[in-house]
């Protein structure tokens, strides 16, 4: 990532920006566990199959000295020996050579969930640009990578000097021991010196994992306008979304008070609240509040329900439970049925109608 200063990038990074930078590759992953899993793997595959790979190494140079006098050594013969020797130690190592491989490409795509993109792959000139590689270089990633480096080769380079130094008196000694006994000794040095290394190696790999993932998610971080631009990206300007809301409950209203002329009463308490029922008794089970509002909503319920000769009842306990408990569009529950059937009888009774 290109650097920049931090100071104002104080929020988290959203998951679009996570998205982004993933399908660009930018992920977090660290350069030594890789290495790390390629020496242990090649170290163990060297420690399960070195008898397979010792024998037919062995056979494959017992053969080439065993018939060496007879091999004329011209042009294309000399050619044709380099061709076979070559062949049959791509055969000898090809397992442990694929083991390596699989391994590398496993530890990548661990660190980057399976990631597989080709935007790395594009063309760019400042790959090659002579001025952007030195100023990656003398960068503060650059820097850091270097450090790293340095710190890596003086505590690898420490692990073994202890360890040599350590076995130094008994070097002295190996000039009295047989051929056998000395490789022994080397093998048994060698496998220690590997496993100390790999140690030290496994917990230098873990830690530079944990600063990757540090300095990408520092790297990931946006400013305040970054992340108000990126809220009106994914969810729109906030203004417009209010207008929008707004624009909605006019329209609400306006359908809502529509309605009013088709109902039957309107109950009040009695001007801060105004709820409008419709009862048809052949089409519905109870009564249905169509319209409802408090305040200057209320007044225009009532002010609509006066110009219809609709009648109005002004009863403040049912009008604050209808209100609140009932919602548009819904039929009464049935614990407010009587409730709502006395004031029904009462408008049927002012207006003539049998009930």
């Amino acid at each position: 990532m290109a650097e920049e200063s931090f100071a104002e990038r104080t929020e988290q990074a959203t998951p679009r920006r996570r998205e982004e930078a993933r399908k660009k590759g930018q992920v977090a992953k660290s350069r030594e566990i890789p290495s790390v899993a390629i020496l242990l793997g090649g170290i163990s595959f060297i420690f399960l199959f070195g008898s397979y790979l010792y024998h037919h190494l062995s056979r494959e140079m017992i053969q080439l000295f065993r018939h060496i006098s007879r091999i004329p050594l011209g042009p294309t013969e000399a050619k044709a020996l380099n061709i076979k020797l070559i062949h049959s130690l791509l055969l000898i190592l090809s397992p442990i050579l694929l083991t390596i491989l699989g391994i590398s490409i496993l530890s990548h795509q661990i660190q980057t969930r399976f990631l597989f993109t080709a935007e790395s792959l594009k063309w760019e000139w400042s790959k090659i640009n002579p001025i952007s590689g030195l100023k990656r270089i003398v960068s503060k990633y650059g820097l850091v990578e270097l450090l790293k480096s340095i710190l890596k080769f003086i505590i690898i380079g420490g692990v073994a000097y202890f360890v040599i130094r350590k076995e130094l008196p008994n070097v002295s000694l190996l000039s009295d021991q047989e051929i056998g006994q000395i490789f022994t000794y080397i093998r048994s040095i060698s496998w220690s010196l590997l496993l100390k290394t790999c140690t030290v190696m496994m917990a230098m790999a873990i830690l530079d994992y944990l600063f990757q993932r540090w300095s990408y998610e520092r790297g990931l971080r946006m400013t305040k306008q970054e992340l108000k631009e990126e809220m009106k990206l994914t969810e729109g300007d906030p203004l417009i979304k209010s207008r929008i809301r707004s624009l909605q409950r006019q329209i609400a209203r306006r359908r809502m008070m529509a309605e009013v002329p088709k109902a039957d009463v309107v109950i009040t308490n009695p001007t801060h609240i105004a709820v409008a029922l419709m009862y048809q008794s052949k089409e519905m089970e109870a009564p249905k509040v169509i319209a409802k509002g408090a305040g200057w909503i209320a007044e225009k319920i009532i002010a609509i329900a006066r110009s219809h000769q609709i009648v109005i009842v002004e009863n403040r306990p049912l009008a604050q439970i209808l209100y609140r408990s009932v919602d548009l569009g819904q039929i009464i529950p049935p614990s407010l049925y009587q409730a709502v059937a006395d004031v029904l009888a009462y408008v049927y009774k002012i207006k003539n109608k049998i009930w």
